[in-house]
Formats: structure tokens, sequence, C-alpha cells
């Protein structure tokens, strides 16, 4: 049975056996994570609808640039659950191992949604399909909040 998150105007499922950090919603920033047992991440933030989907998957990259020498990135575009997605995939070392992280930006009528997902590369192979299920939990929720507007 998934546990659900329900807060903040977001709602979706991740496996109960992945950890919620709600620090960054109780701060003030209104974004939360979950993190799978061998520490990769899915994570959500909330931003003005005015926020540009693009500039905001331009910073997020910027600031991992900052962060992560050498790391390459790749634009993409995809659609997910009916939504039209931009972002970028990642790829940086941390601690001697590979990295992979994707960044995807979205605008809905309440506001603008940043999803971030990351881990080391082969948890983040193995968790591709929990990743993508999260999303789509996400996202098939924003799709029947604008359906009732």
């Amino acid at each position: 049975m998934p546990a659900v998150f329900d807060k903040m105007g977001i709602h979706f499922q991740y496996p109960e056996n992945w950890t919620l950090d709600e620090q960054d919603a109780l701060s003030g920033s209104r974004s939360v994570t979950v993190y799978s047992p061998g520490g990769a991440f899915w994570s959500v933030g909330i931003h003005p609808r005015s926020t540009d989907p693009s500039r905001l998957a331009q910073a997020a990259v910027k600031a991992m640039c900052d962060e992560y020498e050498g790391m390459e990135s790749e634009e993409t575009r995809e659609t997910i659950a009916g939504w039209d997605l931009v972002g970028y995939d990642l790829n940086f070392f941390y601690l001697d191992l590979t990295n992979t992280a994707k960044v995807r930006c979205v605008r809905a009528d309440q506001a603008t949604y940043s999803i971030f997902y990351q881990g080391e590369d082969r948890e983040f192979e193995a968790l591709g399909r929990v990743f993508e299920a999260i999303t789509v939990s996400f996202l098939s929720t924003l799709k029947h909040l604008r359906w009732r507007d």
C-alpha cells in the first residue's frame, strides 16, 4: 500500500518504506521530499504561477553546476500524464560515484511546480519506474484539480 502526501495543495503517492521530509515545507519554502532507503530522492517545489518553467529549470541546473564541477546537462521536454514538462537530465560525480538527476518544471492553473529526483546511477536505474510513478501520481492530481475548476 503506498503512502500518501496531501498538504500544501499538492497530492502524491510514494512507497511506504520511503522517508518523508517536510522540513522545507515547515520552514516556509513550499517543497517536500521523499527519500528511498538507499538515499535517492524525489522532491516537488511550489512556485508562484508567474514563474517561467524554463527559467526555473535553468536555475536548478545552474545551482547544480555550482555544486558539482564537470556536471553534464541535456535539455529535454516530455509529456507526462497529459502535462508538457520542460527540464534537464543531469549527470555528475559525487564521492567517486556517478549520479543522475532529472529536473522537470510545469505551469498549472494553481502554480508552477518543479520536480527533482536524483540518485547514484545504480539506484537511479533501479528506481526509474518508482520516480515515474510518483511523478504521474502528482501530475494526475493536478490534472484532476484543473478539470474541477
